[in-house]
């Protein structure tokens, strides 16, 4: 097992078609970007992939930016491939994640989670997530 930082230069058909699969067990009705947009050089989108005899088995995301309150990560797009899932694929995803906003020095890590995804919640509070108070938002531009 591998856990690597994708780059632009790492994307071939393979890859391509190995990442929109795997995304379509956490949504399968969602309209997906292409990978050369997440990983252009302006998007600031740390990709972490996790690798098992050459196959992609799960990925993360760590969308980081810079507001007035501070610059923050905010984690996106876990997903494991159901055949996997219970190693600890999603935890050294996430450790990579983390470890990656250490390094550039982020203030504050968010995360948004379904109530319904029990198993991603208690790793993620293992990991010292914790509940925020606020309520979420969400407007569909298109």
């Amino acid at each position: 097992m591998e856990i690597e930082i994708l780059k632009k230069s790492d994307i071939d058909d393979t890859v391509r078609h190995q990442i929109t699969e795997l995304y379509y067990q956490l949504n399968d009705s969602l309209n997906q970007c292409p990978l050369h947009q997440i990983l252009q050089e302006d998007n600031h989108v740390i990709f972490a992939v996790c690798i098992i005899e050459e196959k992609i088995v799960g990925i993360a995301l760590l969308a980081t930016y810079k507001v007035i309150s501070g610059h923050r990560g905010m984690i996106e797009d876990v997903v494991v491939d159901t055949e996997h899932r219970g190693k600890g694929i999603g935890r050294k995803l996430m450790e990579k994640l983390l470890e990656e906003a250490k390094k550039r020095n982020l203030n504050s890590v968010l995360l948004f989670s379904g109530h319904h995804r029990k198993a991603a919640i208690s790793l993620y509070k293992s990991l010292g997530f914790t509940l925020r108070d606020s309520g979420v938002y969400n407007l569909r531009l298109n």
